[in-house]
């Protein structure tokens, strides 16, 4: 960086060379000059020698009439409207000319009067050169009216100075200035260089590439058309308590199944899908789209997926639980077509999620049921097999029966023997009536023993009455244990056929895919603000590289 010196500024003006003048023609006999006083006059041939001489007795009344118009003339020149720089070199002209000014308007006033112009710089030059031609030097302050042979006539009155060589400080001084003066040129020449290269890099690697840029969006790409859709996975009402009522029904508890499908509709598997059943890839490889958009149709599948995932935009909102889906084709039908066949995808995919865990709790609790009415059926079978065998409806009214047979017999039994004893009280008791009366009592113990042994001991099928009723009461009690597990396992399908249900996924459309009128990309003055942006960024980034390198090499 250059400091300017600070240095006394003097207001001058190097004035031009003067041409030389052409050299008079001899004059035989020129008329000599006349001196009156300090003031020297040069008539010509036609002149009667007296012109533009001012004669002492008219002195008194022109100088006169001349003070007497001053304060006029001062208010004259007030109404100008000179510049203050104009004012300083009047100023400085009649200090020259030893005029006896008392301000600038003043000086302004003397040198006009005096025929001198204040603002013609070369007026002192003129006085200089019509010196040079041939006529004495004059003394510095004297004011001379001249005639030059063959000139156009009288010359206004000039101030002369005399020429001074400059001192050697003044010169330094000078010299000084004039090479701060080269190197402010040289460093305004050198900012305006590397400002027009500036701009040439700027044009080149950042305006070159946006015109191209925006020629491209607005002449060359293909209008596509987007079809907007949105929806949400929604599940079934639960009716549970605590924690889990909290979330139901808001975004959170569907948020995995949401990104599950986002992720599915974004993946390879759906491309393939796509384009088996409609033809992505066909219908990206039309000749009418332009190469930049368009893909071969001997394209590989990664190249294919690629631009799948530009065409086909999906995202999730966490906070309102939707998934919006953007499909972009160069038909506005088939955009509708795609997105259509998207929306059937994801259906499935969320009837996949809970399919597994939906059939995992029904395969358990229906084979519980189905185990525990088997068993249940078994000892069924095997009550039935007892009561068969020892053919016996029920134990209970068997033993029933012979107990209340036990007893008819032990009452009469009883009868017989109160009468056998009331005969025998007698002092002769009646043979013949009394045998008959033993005989039955016999009988009558004969077969009560008979019931009773019936009631414990085996009979002809080997078991007893009681060990008939026993394991027909172990088999009762078995199918009644049978029937409780059977109600629970019902109980039991019923809770995982109503959780089953509750884990089902729904989905819903909130936007349905309509055909655009008019195509929604390319945005194009979007497209080519971005392409500036970018190049912009490159060109800072590498131009910031390369300066860093070339401090860091010529440090």
């Amino acid at each position: 960086m250059t400091t300017k010196l600070k240095v006394t500024r003097f207001r001058t003006r190097r004035p031009d060379p003067l041409p030389q003048p052409p050299q008079p023609e001899p004059v035989v006999a020129a008329p000599a000059a006349t001196v009156i006083g300090d003031r020297a006059f040069f008539p010509d041939a036609d002149s009667d020698g007296f012109a533009g001489m001012r004669f002492p007795t008219a002195a008194p009344a022109a100088t006169a009439a001349t003070e007497q118009s001053a304060p006029a003339q001062i208010d004259a020149i007030r109404q100008e409207g000179l510049t203050g720089r104009q004012l300083r070199m009047a100023r400085r002209l009649a200090q020259k000319h030893g005029l006896p000014a008392t301000s600038d308007f003043d000086a302004v006033r003397l040198l006009r009067n005096a025929g001198i112009d204040p603002f013609q710089t070369n007026s002192v030059l003129e006085l200089v050169a019509a010196a040079g031609n041939g006529a004495p030097p004059l003394p510095p302050e004297s004011r001379a009216l001249t005639l030059t042979p063959g000139g156009d006539g009288i010359q206004l009155p000039q101030t002369i100075k005399p020429v001074q060589v400059p001192s050697a400080e003044l010169a330094a001084e000078q010299a000084h200035i004039a090479e701060v003066a080269r190197i402010q040129r040289d460093i305004v020449a050198r900012r305006k260089r590397k400002s027009l290269l500036l701009m040439a890099r700027l044009f080149v690697f950042v305006g070159l590439p946006t015109l191209l840029a925006g020629f491209y969006y607005y002449t060359i790409a293909t209008p596509l058309y987007a079809s907007h859709t949105e929806f949400v996975i929604q599940q079934a009402e639960s009716s549970s308590t605590g924690l889990g009522s909290l979330i139901k029904g808001s975004a959170f508890a569907t948020s995995q199944d949401s990104i599950a499908v986002q992720g599915y509709l974004q993946s390879q598997d759906a491309m393939q899908r796509l384009d088996a059943d409609i033809g992505f890839r066909a219908h990206f490889s039309d000749p009418t789209i332009d190469p930049i958009q368009r893909i071969e149709p001997g394209a590989s599948n990664t190249a294919l997926y690629k631009l799948y995932r530009r065409n086909v935009k999906i995202s999730y909102d966490p906070t309102e639980g939707l998934i919006k889906m953007e499909v972009i084709a160069a038909d506005p039908q088939t955009a509708v077509k795609f997105s259509k066949a998207l929306i059937g995808y994801a259906e499935e995919q969320v009837d996949q999620l809970t399919a597994r865990l939906r059939g995992d709790q029904m395969k358990g609790a229906l084979e519980a049921y189905q185990d525990a009415e088997k068993k249940l059926t078994e000892a069924n079978m095997k009550v039935i097999d007892l009561q068969e065998k020892n053919k016996i409806v029920s134990s209970e009214t068997e033993i029933g029966l012979v107990s209340s047979q036990i007893g008819s017999l032990e009452s009469q039994l009883t009868l017989e023997q109160l009468s056998i004893a009331q005969m025998e009280s007698n002092a002769n008791p009646n043979r013949a009536r009394m045998d008959p009366i033993k005989r039955r009592i016999v009988t009558l113990e004969d077969q009560i023993a008979q019931l009773r042994s019936k009631l414990t001991e085996s009979s002809a099928t080997g078991q007893s009455l009681a060990r008939v009723q026993s394991e027909l009461l172990i088999a009762q009690s078995d199918v009644g244990t049978r029937q409780i597990l059977l109600s629970t396992a019902l109980t039991a399908m019923e809770a995982a056929r109503n959780e089953a249900n509750r884990q089902t996924r729904y989905l819903s459309l909130a936007v349905s895919p309509i055909a655009p009128d008019e195509p929604t990309y390319p945005l194009a003055f979007e497209n080519t603000l971005v392409v500036m942006l970018i190049f912009i960024g490159i060109y800072l980034m590498i131009s910031m590289t390369v300066a860093i390198l070339h401090e860091q090499v010529t440090a």
